[in-house]
């Protein structure tokens, strides 16, 4: 089915929205080309509650967040993973309520750094994150009146976790799925065949609706994971035709497959461009002219 995004959302920065029973949604004003109109972090339960995505190192929506847990026990805080608009807040968060910080692990790339590669995402990873608790692929965390099971979805970061409250059908998607937009996949950090492994491995279920990073609630999933995996295809098929007729290096196939982008996220495309590639030369589809550094001006063969 055509993809389709919804870019209808109101980011209410500072207020606790209900978006699920005993589910309050506060977004960080932090809007921007990646974030959408800010990340989302997510407060679950009744009396004891658990935190998801604490967010970036923020005053004001730390205070949010204290204002909406009302003196209310909070027992543990989900990391879906270490983006620097996801993870920082966390420390500030457990000390304020000594929750247990729960995630899959700290930042990590993908893939080793190849000879003379440079991360070009080094910036935006939270090293210093470090959980309390680190869960297992299927692994439930049971608390006050809910329990989360973890769902490990690698390919935006590697160490990215979604998180499904049991017996709702919602899962907390983090940036693997949003509504709004499909979700960079950039090496090193990132990897297109992580991340197409990881949309099947949530086609396999059946929930009822995502509660993800960034922007509005997205309601029966399936169709749109579908779509997002037609889209990938589809991107793979057009660089793999552009490299066909000759384009050699990123920058020429990012000018054809992407020319009804805005220019200014041609870098952001020439990323998604490598991770398919990469992906392709696993497969042996596609081979390179050497094992160093694949860049932005990265030559296929």
């Amino acid at each position: 089915m055509p993809l389709t995004f919804d870019t209808a959302f109101k980011p209410a920065y500072g207020e606790a929205v209900p978006v699920a029973q005993d589910v309050l949604r506060i977004t960080v004003n932090n809007p921007g080309p990646f974030t959408f109109y800010g990340t989302n972090s997510y407060l679950v339960g009744r009396e004891t509650l658990a935190v998801i995505d604490p967010g970036p190192e923020d005053e004001a929506h730390l205070n949010a967040i204290i204002k909406a847990i009302g003196g209310r026990r909070v027992s543990h805080i989900f990391v879906t993973h270490t983006h620097r608009d996801h993870s920082p807040l966390t420390p500030k968060l457990k000390e304020l309520t000594g929750a247990i910080v729960v995630a899959e692990g700290p930042h990590r790339a993908a893939r080793p750094l190849r000879i003379g590669e440079i991360n070009p995402l080094d910036d935006s990873a939270d090293t210093d994150f470090a959980p309390d608790t680190v869960i297992a692929d299927d692994e439930v965390v049971a608390g006050d009146g809910w329990s989360m099971r973890a769902l490990h979805t690698p390919g935006h970061a590697a160490n990215h976790a979604a998180f499904a409250l049991e017996g709702t059908g919602i899962v907390f998607s983090g940036d693997h799925v949003m509504a709004w937009s499909t979700s960079i996949v950039a090496p090193p950090d990132g990897s297109m065949r992580d991340y197409m492994k990881s949309l099947d491995r949530l086609l396999t279920r059946d929930d009822t609706f995502y509660l993800p990073g960034h922007g509005a609630v997205l309601e029966n999933p399936a169709p749109f994971l579908e779509g997002l995996r037609e889209h990938r295809l589809g991107r793979e098929a057009a660089i793999l035709d552009r490299i066909k007729v000759g384009d050699r290096t990123i920058p020429d196939i990012v000018r054809s497959v992407y020319k009804d982008t805005d220019p200014r996220l041609h870098g952001a495309a020439a990323l998604s461009v490598l991770a398919h590639v990469e992906d392709l030369v696993a497969r042996g589809l596609v081979a390179t002219e050497n094992d160093v550094a694949i860049d932005s001006d990265y030559r296929a063969a």
